[in-house]
């Protein structure tokens, strides 16, 4: 009972911490460019709904509401409707100043990343593959995860020949493909044995079972930590970008994860070790940031087009511009999560579902 609380208090606190962090930090993004810019803000909020807690400093009120899944810093005189025509007003400045408030949410979302990033390469090492026949991974619905075989599992033996190496495991498991195997395995100090038959690739030349090789952490510089977190952010955002092309191009759904799916994400990796935790925040901050420069009304991209069309047209913007695109984005946005939340509830019964399969293959 006790491990079962604990494990729901931990996940729970893990989500409370990634949601907080990341929407905090892009908030105060826009909160510090109000400020260099004088603009004056009349709210910071984090959440949504009745107001948990509320303090006023300095003319900005700072809220902490119920639904922890968003937040916002309202300047003074954000509308159109609303505006006076005060110095401090947000319409009052130039076009170019209200999209340096908007870039600088996504903007400090990627500056989480960066140091996420660093932080956890510096301290705990980059990544490198590890030479040792011992699983890293295992995909899903796969030989060696229906045959019960674990992470961390050391295979010993291949139809009775001695293992010694990833390599030579790997060849002698490729070299047999829809030929049933046996493999020796360690776990936990003790040996058990697996008979499974490797699939055939779609060259139909080689097996596979479905394990990933393990890694090992290599220690390295500040210089190269900095270096490697700066990368981490421009690799994922080519990833994502280059995805999602491909995707339209080739006309496929896309993969989305909603809140369903990150609340599912970071749950598991708060279980798995505190620099995966960081990792995956690190990931999330990126693809928060990311999808905030999406040229969508209602998001801090499609805003930052809208004040650049004034700039270039030199025609002021008016209140029915912004309630037709923010009426369009609105859509747009809520089609999205639900989209994103069915795709997360069909991947998460789908691993429910192939767990309870290989819950039942008899081991051997």
């Amino acid at each position: 009972m006790l491990n079962f609380i604990f494990y729901w208090a931990t996940s729970i606190v893990a989500v409370a911490l990634t949601f907080g962090l990341v929407i905090i930090i892009h908030e105060y993004g826009h909160f510090l460019l109000c400020r260099l810019l004088k603009i004056r803000v009349e709210t910071f909020a984090f959440g949504f709904g009745p107001e948990v807690w509320s303090r006023t400093v300095n003319g900005t009120k700072y809220v902490v509401r119920w639904i922890l899944l968003g937040g916002y810093v309202k300047p003074a005189g954000e509308a159109l409707d609303e505006a006076k025509g005060a110095p401090d007003e947000y319409f009052s400045k130039p076009w170019y100043a209200r999209i340096a408030v908007h870039l600088a949410g996504p903007a400090m979302n990627y500056v989480l990343a960066f140091a996420l990033f660093t932080g956890v390469i510096y301290f705990g090492g980059t990544p490198v593959p590890s030479a040792d026949p011992v699983i890293g991974e295992l995909t899903e619905n796969y030989p060696a995860s229906l045959a019960g075989l674990k992470e961390g599992d050391r295979i010993t033996a291949v139809d009775g020949e001695k293992i010694a190496t990833w390599t030579q495991m790997a060849q002698t498991i490729h070299s047999k493909p829809a030929i049933p195997i046996k493999l020796s395995y360690e776990r936990d100090c003790k040996t058990a044995d697996a008979t499974l038959v490797p699939r055939t690739d779609s060259t139909g030349k080689f097996g596979l079972i479905g394990i990933l090789q393990g890694v090992v952490y290599k220690n390295i510089g500040v210089f190269k930590s900095v270096g490697l977190g700066a990368y981490q952010c421009y690799y994922w955002t080519e990833f994502t970008v280059v995805t999602l092309a491909s995707k339209i191009h080739q006309r496929e759904r896309p993969d989305l994860a909603g809140p369903v799916g990150i609340v599912h994400m970071v749950s598991k990796a708060a279980h798995t070790g505190f620099a995966n935790f960081l990792f995956l925040v690190a990931l999330i901050s990126v693809a928060v940031g990311f999808f905030n420069l999406l040229p969508v009304p209602v998001l801090d991209g499609g805003q930052s087009l809208l004040f650049l069309w004034e700039g270039i047209s030199r025609r002021k913007l008016t209140e029915k511009v912004f309630q037709v695109a923010n009426s369009i984005g609105l859509a747009f946005l809520v089609c999205v999560i639900v989209f994103a939340t069915y795709s997360d509830i069909l991947r998460i019964a789908a691993g429910a579902k192939a767990k309870a399969a290989a819950a039942d293959v008899p081991k051997k």
